[in-house]
């Protein structure tokens, strides 16, 4: 299992710490929502956020584009310091040249679907992409519920992929859920307010464990 603690939960003011702590606490990736107010109604950091942390991690920063049209800014995010990047079906026209731009620039292709977005959506690019976020609560906001009914997703993918294809989830993960998605099949684990909290470092521990 890989923990990617997400940094939208984060104290601003102290980013850089807070991302030490995790990172000494075992988390072995970071992950970095980007919202533009259109694709979902929040709006969050961009490019220049990502080049200043990129100065204080060696971590796998795990880039999450909640952005329309991505195919219009994968290439600035991997210059700031994107190490993956995962791009939403639903975002673009263009899933292929989207898919080719993070390849071409030899990082790590992950492809994501929304909970009312079938799987059989993204069926033809499964074999064309390292990873499937599968959201497991409606993209945009943190702090929501983990949505029980898209397990069945985790486990269809699973099923079709095997074993050494990565699935993240990515939504209401706490101690209780993180079982319930593990169960399912996925071994890529999102958690924001989860991890960043009181006790960054031991809640990491808690979850690794």
């Amino acid at each position: 299992m890989i923990l990617s603690p997400s940094i939208l939960a984060a104290d601003f003011g102290i980013l850089a710490e807070q991302i030490k702590k995790v990172e000494n606490a075992g988390a072995q990736w970071l992950h970095i929502d980007v919202m533009d107010g259109q694709f979902v109604p929040n709006i969050s950091f961009a490019m220049p956020v990502i080049e200043s942390i990129r100065k204080y991690s060696d971590m796998f920063f795990d880039v999450h584009l909640m952005i329309t049209e991505p195919e219009r800014y994968i290439n600035e995010f991997i210059k700031s310091g994107a190490d993956g990047v995962t791009f939403h079906i639903e975002a673009t026209k263009n899933p292929l040249k989207c898919i080719q731009l993070i390849r071409n620039a030899g990082k790590r292709v992950g492809i994501s679907i929304k909970p009312d977005t079938d799987v059989d959506v993204i069926e033809e690019y499964l074999d064309k992409v390292d990873m499937v976020l599968v959201m497991t609560v409606e993209p945009g906001y943190g702090g929501q519920k983990y949505l029980n009914r898209m397990n069945g997703k985790i486990r269809y993918i699973r099923e079709k992929m095997g074993k050494d294809f990565d699935i993240e989830v990515d939504g209401g993960i706490d101690g209780t859920t993180i079982g319930i998605a593990l169960e399912a099949g996925a071994n890529i684990i999102v958690a924001g307010t989860a991890v960043f909290n009181e006790d960054i470092e031991g809640s990491v521990k808690e979850l690794l464990r």
